[in-house]
């Protein structure tokens, strides 16, 4: 049983990033789908290495330098896999008119303006966010920037499996890396990945419903967004509800912390 937990672990963190994986694994399309229950586990491992990064580089260097460096080995952990969805959702949402053209302009591998400039805000808030969480925590500290790291990772990638479970897969190329999980997912694998997903909100002391409406509220508009955009989601939309999802959570840790700290001057 332990052993076909690990392998099934070990197929979302080859699904998700570049660490490198034995090539032992059992991988099928069945062991697939069951390890999505896992996909925000691999956000905690993540998380995790990200915070520790910052740790290190934050002993020596600045805060703001410390920051771009954990975001840097976020990226080379994922090999930028859900900033590409992004990228790929916004060009295809902002430059197609029609269901089709939307789809095909996502499977195009070249940037247009719109991913462009979706990336460079989402790196920017990021950024931003972070950094005046860490300059909060410096005045008032109850929930500090790894905490936030460590919340947000997990979350998100909760928030976007579970995006699969409502809405149908709208993507026909067979090479879909999402699509063996759109076309058989358990209701029980959805429950442990929003379980191991949420283990993180346990850091929190009084945002807590905060972060679980806005994170719900993002949720509802985005099932509604893909709906209205192309009657589902693809794989790339899913990458961009991942963003989207950690994004928020950053600012409402920010916003509370900002709050608690204007109550306690």
């Amino acid at each position: 049983m332990i052993k076909k937990q690990l392998n099934l672990f070990l197929i979302a963190i080859g699904f998700f990033t570049r660490i490198p994986v034995t090539k032992e694994l059992d991988f099928s399309q069945q062991n697939l789908n069951q390890a999505s229950r896992y996909f925000s586990l691999v956000g905690w491992l993540i998380g995790v290495i990200c915070a520790l990064v910052f740790y290190v580089m934050s002993l020596w260097m600045p805060i703001s330098i410390s920051i771009l460096v954990s975001m840097t080995i976020g990226f080379f952990l994922t090999g930028g896999f859900h900033e590409d969805g992004l990228a790929d959702t916004c060009d295809g949402l902002g430059g197609g008119w029609t269901v089709d053209d939307k789809l095909k302009i996502m499977k195009d591998s070249r940037i247009g303006s719109y991913g462009s400039l979706a990336l460079w805000s989402i790196l920017s808030l990021k950024f931003f966010l972070l950094l005046e969480i860490a300059k909060v925590d410096l005045i008032f500290s109850t929930l500090n920037i790894y905490g936030a790291i460590l919340i947000a990772h997990p979350l998100s990638r909760s928030l976007s499996t579970a995006l699969i479970y409502v809405l149908p897969y709208v993507t026909d190329g067979d090479l879909a890396k999402v699509k063996p999980l759109a076309e058989s997912s358990r209701i029980s694998d959805l429950l442990i990945n929003l379980f191991v997903g949420c283990i993180g909100l346990l850091l929190l002391d009084g945002i807590f419903w905060f972060v679980v409406l806005s994170q719900l509220g993002l949720f509802v508009f985005l099932r509604w967004f893909f709906n209205r955009q192309v009657k589902g989601f693809t794989g790339d939309m899913l990458g961009a509800a991942q963003q989207l999802s950690e994004v928020l959570a950053y600012a409402v840790v920010l916003s509370s912390l900002s709050i608690n700290l204007g109550v306690m001057t």
